[in-house]
């Protein structure tokens, strides 16, 4: 007797093509021809949730993902073989007072800054991050603190990235491109803080002050946070004798030594809490 559902078309309802495209991960995913598409869904997705949250404008907190907490930085020394071990450990818990102050700065700037107190539903000045330990952590977590929302640009990497613990939920993206992500940490950034870090922090750094100094971006305060730090490992007196950048390109940054000097610096260059009469970002 013949089946009177007809012949078997598992094969075909099974088959790869006749996945929606929408629903076709690998096809979307592994496409070197739908790169494009890719690029334009990590924009929109990060975009859209911000637009629905009402985050206007962010200020931005770089720094060392290495740098510990106090709490970590202690219990990496007591776990520590004596030797050379501990003396690392030692050496990185050193730091951990730059946590302190990206911290402490990240409370002042939710507090004061107007994260907290949206006005026509828009949230200015709310702290943003690339999302995972260190000195992101730090940052994620006074604002955390304070009661406010804060942001995390995480990023794909061969070592996965974890997202901090204290970035709002809601708020926590990851990326495969560091292109779009980059886009995304700047596009709403009214200010930026730099605390001590290596190679990610400095690559932010100098694209921030490239788009200052080549006035592609509007005018945004910038501060660099530990002296001693960013004056051993950045001579920028030998750019500016060396006829490379202008005198006035220091004019860009401060260099302060604590969070509360750097949320000082930036009302001193402009940045403001909330008000009516900002408009959206486009």
């Amino acid at each position: 007797m013949s089946d009177p559902k007809g012949p078997d078309n598992s094969l075909q309802r099974n088959a790869p093509s006749y996945l929606l495209p929408v629903q076709d991960t690998d096809f979307i995913a592994n496409r070197d021809e739908l790169r494009g598409l890719r690029f334009a869904l990590e924009y929109s997705k990060a975009d859209l949730t911000l637009r629905d949250w009402g985050v206007r404008s962010t200020v931005i907190v770089f720094g060392s993902a290495r740098i510990p907490s106090p709490e970590l930085a202690a219990a990496r020394v007591a776990a520590a073989a004596p030797g050379e071990a501990r003396a690392q450990a030692e050496k990185l818990g050193a730091w951990s007072r730059y946590y302190q102050e990206a911290r402490s700065f990240a409370r002042l700037v939710s507090e004061e800054g107007g994260a907290m107190k949206p006005v026509d539903g828009q949230r200015d000045n709310v702290i943003a991050t690339g999302g995972g330990p260190g000195i992101m952590e730090a940052a994620n977590r006074g604002a955390h603190e304070a009661g406010a929302p804060s942001i995390g640009f995480n990023i794909t990497l061969p070592g996965e990235q974890e997202p901090n613990a204290y970035s709002t939920p809601d708020l926590t993206f990851r990326f495969h491109y560091f292109a779009m992500r980059k886009m995304h940490l700047a596009m709403r950034a009214r200010a930026l803080a730099v605390f001590p870090g290596g190679f990610g922090t400095m690559d932010e750094l100098f694209e921030i002050l490239t788009l200052q100094q080549t006035q592609k971006a509007s005018p945004t305060p910038v501060v660099l946070v530990g002296e001693d730090y960013w004056n051993s490992v950045i001579n920028f007196n030998a750019m500016i004798d060396s006829g490379l950048i202008e005198v006035g390109d220091m004019g860009i940054f401060d260099i302060v030594n604590t969070g509360a000097e750097a949320w000082a610096a930036l009302k001193a260059r402009g940045l403001k809490p909330a008000s009516k009469k900002r408009r959206p970002v486009p």
